[in-house]
């Protein structure tokens, strides 16, 4: 294990890659799918079961931990990997993204943002420097740069003026992060669908220099053939020996079509949401459980699946669960969703390292054309 931070790549297929990040809290194989543990929690599962699933590193949340129960308390209590119970490592997203689609009141200037709490109203600040600071007293392993994401629809002009004031904070990021060995700072780049924009965000962000870089600004809403047209050129504005984060992704042939185009690390929240209200992705597509047809189904969700919900529960029991508003049913379906998209990794960074992805995708897009299996 290392004492430092750094990324390898072992093999590439294409523009895709796969490698390993080294923590002093553990390796990332990617490409990498971290779960979401907003408030400290992968809702409906325990951290040990997420490990069972194959995940290597989680997600938690700046704004809402700032929030509930507040960074101070959780410094106090030992850290965030300790108050959660996941000593692997921890990536904290800055509460940016946050701040614009859930606080209220919001007012942004070039020192930071003052918003009121979705929670309870109460007024709140957060620039490039606290936000350096509550991930610090939250313990993260990896950091991300304080940006501004601007609500869309947005102009041109509108973006390149976001992207600058980033591409500003992120430089203040980078001088309060400080010296933290062990721990890694990513920027993040800004640019909307413009190309100069992304390049010219990607210039700033190398001339600060940082551990990882994020592409952020997608998964906003602007459909997947958008987002797959930025990626298309965007990683390749950033340096190749350094991890590529796409945030807020995804759906199962979003990831596909990410790793394919050089993307290495991804995060959603939508494993888990999804479980807890009744949809299920499998190999071949997306299985809505409180169907009337599920109810005398004898098998399982995915014949394949060799996690707790597919080995041990039909679906018939899992629908029957679900429509009753047991809990047993989002902790299950949730799992089932997570092992999913471990499983998903696991054969992306197979096949690239055999030099098959090809291979792969096709087969993954085959299977999913078929769409879910009849009921008996």
């Amino acid at each position: 294990m290392s004492d430092r931070f750094q990324f390898s790549v072992s093999a590439t297929d294409g523009r895709a890659r796969t490698g390993v990040i080294q923590t002093p809290r553990g390796e990332i194989r990617t490409p990498a799918f971290m779960p979401v543990g907003t408030a400290a929690t992968v809702k409906a599962m325990m951290p040990e079961s997420v490990r069972a699933t194959g995940a290597d590193i989680l997600l938690g949340n700046t704004y809402h931990l700032m929030l509930r129960p507040g960074a101070e308390r959780v410094a106090r209590l030992g850290g965030l990997h300790k108050f959660m119970n996941w000593e692997r490592p921890i990536l904290t997203d800055s509460g940016g993204f946050q701040v614009m689609s859930l606080s209220s009141l919001r007012k942004l200037t070039e020192d930071g943002v003052t918003f009121a709490s979705h929670i309870d109203g109460s007024k709140h600040f957060l620039s490039p420097e606290t936000s350096m600071e509550i991930q610090r007293q939250l313990g993260s392993d990896i950091v991300m740069a304080f940006d501004e994401c601007p609500a869309l629809p947005a102009t041109d002009a509108e973006v390149a003026k976001s992207m600058r004031m980033s591409m500003r904070w992120a430089q203040r990021s980078r001088d309060a992060f400080g010296d933290r060995p062990g721990h890694a700072l990513f920027g993040i780049m800004q640019g909307g669908v413009t190309p100069e924009l992304r390049e010219e965000s990607a210039e700033a962000l190398k001339s600060i220099g940082f551990e990882g870089y994020a592409i952020g600004g997608l998964a906003v809403g602007e459909g997947q053939e958008a987002m797959f047209g930025v990626l298309d050129y965007a990683p390749g504005f950033l340096p190749e020996n350094k991890p590529r984060y796409l945030m807020g992704v995804g759906k199962p042939d979003d990831i596909v079509g990410a790793v394919v185009r050089g993307v290495d690390m991804m995060d959603c929240v939508l494993p888990s949401r999804s479980g807890r209200t009744g949809q299920a992705w499998t190999r071949r597509g997306q299985v809505n459980i409180k169907n009337a047809r599920h109810a005398d189904d004898p098998r399982p969700l995915d014949e394949h699946c060799t996690c707790p919900a597919c080995t041990g529960y039909s679906r018939a029991y899992l629908h029957h669960v679900m429509r009753a508003g047991e809990m047993i049913s989002g902790m299950l379906l949730t799992w089932h969703n997570l092992h999913y998209f471990q499983e998903l990794m696991a054969g992306l960074r197979a096949a690239i390292a055999a030099g098959t992805l090809s291979d792969f995708v096709a087969q993954f897009e085959a299977q999913r054309a078929q769409g879910d299996i009849e009921p008996l």
